[in-house]
């Protein structure tokens, strides 16, 4: 309990610091998050990948789909709450519907009932939460294997990670290996949910690290705002204003590239 108070003091404190980081500069840091990147793409290219690959030739389609359902209802549990922290109600009844009736009827969500059921599935992190309460994204950050992120969406990671994710829960009521083992296959399972965006990323852009850090704060912008980007990015190279019919907010999907 008096770990999980340390981390919730220190998740609004590295929040407060993210707020007052200037909006100048979006990337301070990208000498440092460059090395980062090209650990991230040496590890990836060398191990990762060809592990995922495998995975992805090896297990049965219905097997890889089960067992993304499973870590996706996991999830649904840190969407839930975020969907409370920033007063969306009627989303969090929704979004704790489906994760009972994935849950159940679903067989621990390895089958994604609700989603047969038209039932969205939506996501909401503590990230997503800050920033719908107006603290911005800070400085631009790099993180070794979990790729791109920014300060006030690894404060949110840190968050969610000590509060709402039951895997953490499992090593912290002393089931190590059991922790061990379902990051492991939660890991794979994102890797090879995205072994299509990576080959996009190398082949969109002559910079691969400043294309997915714009795309990602992009994505983020997005995922913010329920769907929308604000005016900034609307005059960023992945837009021609006069295509847009809104010229406040479009509609984006950047998933393939920065999931």
């Amino acid at each position: 309990m008096r770990t999980k108070i340390i981390v919730i003091i220190a998740s609004f404190t590295f929040a407060m610091l993210s707020g007052c980081a200037t909006q100048a500069n979006k990337d301070p840091l990208e000498g440092l998050n460059r090395g980062v990147y090209k650990f991230n793409d040496v590890a990836d290219k060398a191990v990762i990948k060809p592990i995922a690959t495998a995975y992805k030739a090896i297990a049965p389609s219905p097997v890889r789909k089960g067992i993304n359902n499973f870590f996706t209802n996991l999830g649904s549990l840190t969407t839930i709450l975020n969907d409370l922290l920033q007063f969306k109600f009627a989303s969090a009844f929704t979004d704790a519907g489906r994760f009972v009736i994935n849950s159940t009827f679903g067989l621990a969500g390895f089958i994604d009932v609700a989603g047969m059921d038209n039932i969205p599935l939506r996501k909401e992190d503590f990230g997503q939460t800050l920033g719908h309460w107006g603290v911005g994204n800070g400085a631009y950050l790099v993180l070794p294997f979990l790729g791109p992120s920014s300060l006030r969406d690894t404060t949110g990671m840190i968050f969610d990670t000590a509060t709402t994710d039951p895997i953490t829960y499992t090593h912290n009521i002393g089931e190590v290996r059991l922790h061990n083992q379902l990051r492991a296959a939660q890991f794979l399972d994102k890797r090879t949910e995205l072994l299509d965006a990576t080959d996009l990323i190398d082949e969109a852009s002559l910079d691969p690290y400043a294309f997915t850090r714009d795309a990602y704060l992009q994505r983020r912008a997005s995922l913010v705002q329920d769907g929308l980007v604000p005016q900034e990015f609307i005059k960023d190279e992945y837009y021609d204003p006069e295509v847009e019919e809104d010229p406040k907010a479009v509609d984006v999907d950047t998933d393939a590239v920065v999931k």
